[in-house]
């Protein structure tokens, strides 16, 4: 039994006791199962009954008394108890908790899986760094947890679109071009430009490419420099990205919008809708009316959109796309932003609570390191997988909270020991994998699923493995629904751990010992192991991490 199915369970018990009239209350959608502190306190509580007291205008303790008395009834129920003001501690039958493993074992990839977010489509923006240098450790965050989040939505049901918007025509592309030509001309790097090797190499890259192109008037110099500059960057982050397993389904380029001629739809649209007005000869939106800080300017006076402009004309054409929901990742330097997007879609006539969704996070640093494209002393993506892995890069991104600043020891990242979290929960898998080899050279092999006898898995640290497998689907559920990757990561460290204490003491595979556990037993327990293998593989491929065979 699954901690889904006793929800279940509790929500017929309930409905049976409103069915009989025993108690007078509507059936509430969901009840919350969770495991105990205590293993005392048996398998699973819930607090149900204290839910329900006041609606039914009766001491919790009494609910929870009618409640569990339906439980009670229920076959793979072993035990129920009230405690404190009113809460249902439930035991289960020995062979419901076990009956976990053949669900685990039979769903497969699948298990962790949902579909709470079935029929929604998703646009996730993420990373979004302009081709100006190379993706450094704060944009690998924004990669790995982007990633993770994307794999998450995906595995609650949604429909998914992974979007990395790139800005290929503002003054940053300006100053990126201007560096490119002072580089190839052997010019020092122009004030507020942007210097380091990879502009010397790309600069050297597209005049080798355009021979005669220092020759060229100005003006269309700068334009080489400027189109193939963009182009040498951006398909340079994308190997990185792919190196380290993000892709996106569309690399949205700012330019398209001027080109295609949304920029001029964005402000004839909230022109019918009666949202501008000029002033000191710009055009500017009312976006203090939507909760914003200040109006801002949709055109400037000399005829230029802003970014701004762009930001509008961009929210249409994701809209456009089917996106029900935006989803913004942003840096901590981008609070500002939260205001003005929502003010965009309220001006559009969108419920922003609805269609608008940003989530701010904070920067990483290696050991204490700071990062600037400009002064090219910058740590990069490549450089972080070359130091400690690309698993070990992502683990280590996605472990804690995206509000939570990061600061990354190499040392221990780096290290093949089971101080490094990604190593621990990774040799967990390895080293059921190698179980699972050496059973097939005993001559091992599992019986069919339905011919295991579940109910021997009575140990104290079966029932504890048990119970943390359980857990895996509401886990990922919630990191989906919370935006919280590193809820996985976290989980897979206990579970990790779990195993190994409970590999410690129960011997799973037959030999000349004593303590040699007879073939059901080895049968339930193999069927125990594979359960816990498959459910480390479907957490860490959540994360965008791979589970080893042999560490």
């Amino acid at each position: 039994m699954t901690p889904e199915e006793l929800a279940a369970a509790v929500l017929a018990a309930v409905r049976a006791a409103v069915d009989a009239g025993e108690l007078a209350v509507s059936v509430p959608d969901s009840a919350v199962v969770e495991r105990p502190k205590s293993r005392e306190h048996g398998d699973y509580a819930t607090n149900v009954a204290l839910r329900l007291a006041k609606p039914a205008g009766r001491p919790p303790r009494e609910v929870a008394e009618l409640i569990a008395a339906r439980l009670r009834e229920h076959a793979g129920i072993a035990r129920v108890d009230v405690a404190g003001p009113g809460f249902l501690n439930v035991t289960l039958a020995k062979d419901a908790l076990a009956g976990l493993v053949r669900t685990v074992v039979e769903t497969g990839p699948a298990y962790g899986r949902g579909e709470v977010n079935a029929g929604r489509h998703l646009n996730l923006e993420y990373v979004s760094a302009n081709p100006t240098g190379p993706l450094h450790l704060a944009h690998a965050r924004w990669a790995a947890t982007g990633d993770s989040l994307a794999r998450l939505l995906v595995a609650s049901g949604a429909e998914v679109t992974r979007e990395y918007y790139f800005n290929d025509a503002g003054a940053q592309i300006d100053r990126f071009t201007a560096s490119l030509v002072a580089a190839a001309t052997g010019q020092p790097t122009p004030q507020s430009g942007y210097g380091g090797d990879y502009i010397e190499q790309i600069a050297t890259a597209v005049a080798a490419a355009n021979p005669g192109v220092l020759d060229e008037p100005e003006e269309k110099r700068s334009e080489v420099f400027r189109s193939e500059g963009i182009e040498l960057m951006l398909a340079s982050i994308k190997r990185s990205l792919a190196d380290f397993g993000a892709e996106f389904d569309v690399y949205f380029s700012e330019r398209t919008l001027h080109v295609n001629g949304e920029i001029d739809e964005a402000v004839t649209r909230l022109r019918e809708q009666g949202h501008v007005y000029e002033a000191d000869g710009a055009l500017w939106l009312h976006t203090s009316e939507f909760g914003d800080d200040k109006d801002r300017v949709l055109v400037r006076s000399d005829g230029r959109p802003t970014y701004f402009n762009a930001d509008c004309a961009y929210y249409l054409d994701k809209r456009r796309r089917g996106a029900d929901r935006l989803v913004y990742l942003l840096g901590a330097d981008h609070h500002g932003y939260v205001g003005r997007l929502r003010a965009i879609a309220a001006a559009f006539g969108d419920d922003p609570d609805q269609t608008i969704e940003v989530i701010i996070g904070q920067l990483v640093s290696l050991h204490g390191g700071r990062m600037s494209k400009r002064a090219g002393n910058l740590v990069t993506l490549d450089e972080g997988m070359r130091l400690i892995g690309t698993d070990a890069l992502r683990y280590a991104l996605v472990r804690w909270s995206m509000d939570s600043p990061i600061d990354i020891d190499v040392e221990l990242w780096a290290a093949r020991t089971n101080d490094n979290p990604v190593f621990y929960v990774q040799y967990a898998h390895a080293r059921l994998a190698s179980l699972g080899r050496n059973a097939r050279e005993l001559g091992v092999s599992l019986p069919p699923l339905a011919e295991i006898d579940y109910g021997l898995l009575s140990h104290e640290r079966e029932g504890d493995l048990l119970r943390a497998l359980g857990e895996f689907p509401r886990v990922a559920a919630a990191a989906a629904e919370l935006r919280a990757p590193h809820r996985v990561a976290r989980y897979l460290e206990e579970l990790a751990g779990t195993y190994h204490r409970f590999y410690d003491v129960c011997r799973v595979l037959p030999s000349e010992h004593e303590d040699s556990p007879g073939p059901d037993l080895v049968h339930a327990r193999l069927a125990l192991c594979e359960a816990t293998r498959i459910v480390l593989e479907n957490g860490l491929g959540l994360i965008g991490v791979s589970a080893p065979d042999r560490m």
